[in-house]
């Protein structure tokens, strides 16, 4: 271990941007520990890292169980004596007009992207106190800072993971980063989960420009590799077209 790696959490680290923050963030040395469902794509993405000279440990992770999340940094911590960095990723963006009342899919969304934080922070939090560093990354979205047709549960809870995250940076020691990243249109599996068919239109006119997962890897990358001192609070990265 080198004296600049760190040991670092990634949810939702099967596809889309958890995916593109490993591979960038293994290259940089660091050491990836990656949870998601979709176990099969956790081997194949542990494998590509440990082909490229990196290393990675795999867990099953279902970010809205609790006790799952909790044993996701107990485990990582007790296996590698501390743990630097958790990226709370994982997320669901099943857009869909209100009177549409597709309200197993807005419970899904607070469930992971509200929920699936908090047990996220709650899992790292001591550990980060005891070594008295640390950092959290949220990844939310340019949602949290606009509401926009079909997107009025998803903004919300977009909008509840920034202020949740920087609530959390005001209440934290110093010793403790915190960081939002809001991403704009990034290609991505998350449309698929998209059932209504307004809102499936709507959003293959809203894709029509995009950026790479890997832009967010990158501006993870950058906020995690400042030096203590520093504190990356939020970052937005959309396509330069979007507005």
């Amino acid at each position: 271990m080198t004296t600049n790696e760190k040991i670092i959490l990634i949810t939702g680290a099967s596809s889309g941007i958890g995916q593109a923050t490993a591979l960038r963030l293994a290259a940089d040395g660091h050491h990836v520990v990656i949870g998601a469902r979709r176990t099969d794509r956790l081997d194949d993405l542990a494998a590509r890292i440990k082909e490229g000279g990196g290393t990675a440990d795999v867990h099953r992770l279902d970010v809205t169980d609790r006790r799952d999340v909790a044993a996701f940094a107990d485990t990582a911590a007790k296996q590698h004596g501390r743990i630097d960095v958790i990226v709370n990723n994982a997320g669901v963006m099943p857009l869909s007009r209100l009177d549409s009342l597709l309200v197993e899919q807005w419970d899904q969304m607070i469930d992971v992207n509200v929920r699936g934080l908090l047990y996220g922070i709650a899992a790292a939090l001591p550990h980060f106190r005891r070594q008295g560093s640390g950092h959290f990354v949220t990844v939310a979205s340019v949602g949290a800072h606009e509401v926009v047709p079909t997107g009025a549960v998803y903004c919300a809870t977009k909008h509840a993971a920034w202020a949740i995250t920087e609530g959390l940076r005001q209440e934290l020691d110093p010793s403790i980063r915190v960081t939002t990243v809001s991403p704009g249109v990034v290609e991505s599996e998350l449309a698929d989960t998209i059932t209504e068919p307004g809102a499936q239109e709507a959003m293959r006119t809203y894709r029509a420009d995009t950026i790479p997962p890997s832009a967010i890897a990158d501006a993870i990358a950058y906020a995690v590799c400042r030096p203590p001192e520093v504190d990356v609070n939020e970052l937005v990265i959309r396509p330069a077209r979007q507005r």
